[in-house]
């Protein structure tokens, strides 16, 4: 667990280095809304987790009031997949330029926060790799 903390850490940081280059100063709203290509494009997973001491439409009500429904996901950002975990809550898959990273995570914390308790992965397609290598096994 601890290791599989500690890769994730050092991914988020290399992602974190590739989105500044030696002439940003200071942390910025994003310049532009560029889509998210195969040179400039991350994927992150978010786990939205429900807070299991008020009921769901308590939840609902606060997510409503804080604007989430209507801010999540920002225009352009490409949702790769969006499910509901139970007893956990609702996992969402991104795809975005990373320049772009931060806007995502300031519209979490000021509209998902209170409902949403929330962790971030840095994450990957490795479908047709498996894929491969399962059929190639068989």
């Amino acid at each position: 667990m601890r290791r599989r903390r500690l890769v994730a850490t050092a991914l988020a940081v290399a992602m974190a280095a590739a989105m500044f280059n030696s002439d940003t100063i200071a942390q910025s709203a994003p310049s532009d809304n560029a889509a998210p290509t195969a040179d400039n494009a991350v994927m992150i997973t978010i786990f939205f987790k429900h807070d299991q001491s008020r009921p769901l439409g308590e939840l609902n009500a606060q997510l409503e009031k804080q604007g989430y429904y209507k801010a999540f996901p920002p225009p352009g950002v490409e949702v790769v997949s969006w499910y509901v975990m139970m007893g956990i809550g609702q996992v969402v898959t991104l795809r975005l330029p990373a320049s772009r990273l931060r806007e995502v995570n300031r519209i979490i914390e000021d509209k998902a926060w209170g409902a949403y308790h929330t962790e971030f992965y840095p994450t990957y397609d490795y479908k047709a790799v498996g894929m491969a290598a399962h059929e190639k096994a068989q």
